[in-house]
């Protein structure tokens, strides 16, 4: 996994985590948003894995 992936996962932890912390403080169906975001940025970031995979594979 190379740094970019890394900080992909990081970012889509992140971004989940305050979209769930902000919608059960506030009660705000707009921080659902958020989770939306990270669910896209972790769908991206599995994307990329695969195609890096693919070129580093020497076969």
């Amino acid at each position: 996994m190379n740094g970019a992936l890394k900080a992909a996962w990081g970012l889509t932890a992140f971004v989940v985590l305050v979209g769930l912390i902000g919608w059960i403080a506030t009660g705000e169906a707009f921080f659902a948003v958020f989770i939306v975001l990270g669910v896209l940025t972790a769908v991206g970031a599995v994307v990329t894995g695969r195609s890096v995979r693919k070129e580093n594979d020497s076969r």
